[in-house]
C-alpha cells in the first residue's frame, strides 16, 4: 500500500520485518505446539529493496530448540513485479519462547 512506502516507491524496512517476524511466528507455533513471543533478533541488513508491485516472499527454517526457546532463520525474497526475477532481499535469525495462557515461558514439547 502507498503508505507502506517511501518517496522512491521502495517498501519500508520495518514492514518488511513485520512479515517476518509474523511467518517465524507460525514456524514457532507449529513447533511449540502453542504460543510465543519474539524476544530477539541477529542484525538485519537489507541487500536490495522491495518495490510497489514486488511479491514478497518470506522462509523459515527451526535452527535450533532449547527447552523454551528456539531460533528460525527467516529470509525474505521479492519477485520482482510482472517478471519471474527472484532475489533474496534480507535474512536474519528471529529468537521465540513458548508462552503458557498466563504468559510465562513453557517448555518445548519433543516430537515422540
Amino acid at each position: 500500500m502507498p503508505a507502506d512506502t517511501n518517496a522512491n516507491g521502495d517498501i519500508f524496512g520495518g514492514w518488511v520485518l513485520s512479515q517476518m517476524d509474523q511467518a517465524g511466528g507460525i514456524a514457532g507455533v507449529e513447533q511449540s505446539q502453542g504460543r510465543v513471543v519474539t524476544v530477539a533478533l541477529d542484525a538485519m541488513t537489507f541487500i536490495r529493496p522491495v518495490r510497489v508491485g514486488d511479491v514478497l516472499c518470506v522462509y523459515t527454517r527451526v535452527s535450533h530448540v532449547g527447552r523454551t526457546s528456539m531460533k528460525i532463520e527467516v529470509e525474505a525474497w521479492a519477485r520482482r513485479f510482472q517478471t519471474q526475477i527472484r532475489e533474496r532481499v534480507t535474512q536474519a535469525t528471529f529468537t521465540f519462547v513458548a508462552i503458557d495462557d498466563a504468559g510465562r515461558p513453557r517448555p518445548i514439547p519433543r516430537p515422540a
